[in-house]
Parts: structure tokens; sequence; C-alpha cells
């Protein structure tokens, strides 16, 4: 479970990214996380992960409350897949860039095989198993990332965007791959068909405040998403 309370992030220049949002994320929820550019989805993300210093507020999964002392053990909790997936795969072969997450917490190699052998398979990516990133095309490139933070069997995952630059067949795939895991998941996204398709959930953040919270039902709410800036 991940439960945010009153979080907060203010920039260095004093912008408010994100003002007071506080939710709670439970099993097997599929929040879509909504907003116009700017309204601060990629920052609340970031906040989650440690990435951002919290300016006030807490955030904490299952249990553990995000500090100096806990970041990595958060960041173990939570799986966050960035918006550029070169962000993400930056060793020679796909296997590696997996198994970079699972020997950096001191797993055994049997161990690491083990994880990033079933994960692949969970993907329906195992061929992908020896390709180097460069020469994956986008929509490979997007599962790859998405497999990095899978495999470290993560309570939560936060993707931001995850179909940008994506075609519509590459898509289809991702929305298939996430409906078929159980993990609790936030989507930053502007792709409402997209969103409306995988997740039960609907958060909507305008200006960096949380203005509302509900089901599917909010994607058809088309007067209200126009003021929001969607």
């Amino acid at each position: 479970m991940l439960v945010l309370q009153n979080v907060t992030v203010v920039y260095p220049d004093r912008t408010k990214a994100v003002d007071d949002v506080g939710f709670t994320l439970s099993e097997g929820e599929n929040m879509a996380l909504i907003g116009e550019n700017g309204a601060g989805k990629t920052s609340l993300l970031l906040a989650v992960v440690g990435v951002l210093e919290l300016s006030g507020g807490t955030i904490e999964i299952d249990g553990v409350k995000l500090g100096k002392k806990t970041l990595g053990e958060v960041r173990k909790k939570i799986g966050m897949v960035f918006q550029n997936p070169d962000d993400q795969l930056f060793m020679p072969r796909i296997y590696d860039d997996l198994a970079f997450g699972c020997r950096s917490h001191g797993m055994s190699e049997e161990e690491t095989e083990a994880r990033v052998k079933e994960t692949l398979g969970r993907l329906s990516i195992g061929h992908l198993r020896e390709r180097s990133s460069l020469k994956l095309s986008g929509g490979e490139k997007r599962m790859a990332a998405v497999a990095t933070a899978l495999v470290m069997e993560p309570s939560v995952l936060m993707l931001d965007e995850p179909t940008a630059f994506l075609d519509p067949k590459a898509k289809r795939a991702l929305a298939g791959a996430l409906k078929n895991l159980r993990h609790p998941k936030i989507i930053a996204t502007h792709d409402m068909a997209f969103a409306a398709e995988v997740c039960d959930r609907v958060a909507v953040l305008k200006g960096g405040r949380l203005v509302a919270d509900g089901g599917p039902a909010l994607f058809g709410d088309e007067g209200f998403l126009r003021e929001c800036g969607l």
C-alpha cells in the first residue's frame, strides 16, 4: 500500500510543483494520473521515489516512511518507468539492463539469472535478452524499460507517459502487458484512451493540486477535463 499525506514539492525558484497532495493506492488499483503539461504529474512521481525532496508531507510504502535512511528500501518497493526508455537502458544487452538492479542489491548470479528469465518471460520479450537497446524499436524499448522495474519485484509500479513515441500496435501490446500484472500502478499520461483501457481510477492534477480522484466516469466529464486543460 502506498500512502501520500499532504505531499508538497517546492522548487528552488519557489514554484510549487506539488501542492498538498494526498491519496492511498491499495492492492489491485490502477490509477491514471492526468493533468495538463506543468500540472505536477512527473514531479509527484519523482517525489515518491525520492528524486525530488519533499517540502512538506509524508510518503509511506508498505509501512516504510520515505526518508534519507530508508531511500534505498523505498526504491526497491517502487518500480519507476521513466518517460524516455534510454534513461533506463544503458547496458550492452537487455539482460544486463535487468541484471544491473539485481546485482546492485547483492543478489547471486543464480538468483539474478532466474529473476531476469522470469521477468522477460512474463512480458513475452525473452527474445530481446541478448539484444542491445540501440537496435530496438520504440515499443521494444518501452517493454524492456518496464522489465527493468519489474525485475526487482516492486510493490507498486509507476509509469511516466508510457505511450510516448509508441505506434498503435505497441500501445496495444503495452496495455495488454500492464493489465496482466498484479501490481498496483500509477500511470501519468495524456493518452486518455490508453488510461481508460488500463486504469480503474482517475486522479486529476491542476496547478500541482489534486482536484479530483474517482472512477473511470471522470474520463467522460468533458467539461471538467477542459477546465483542467485537458
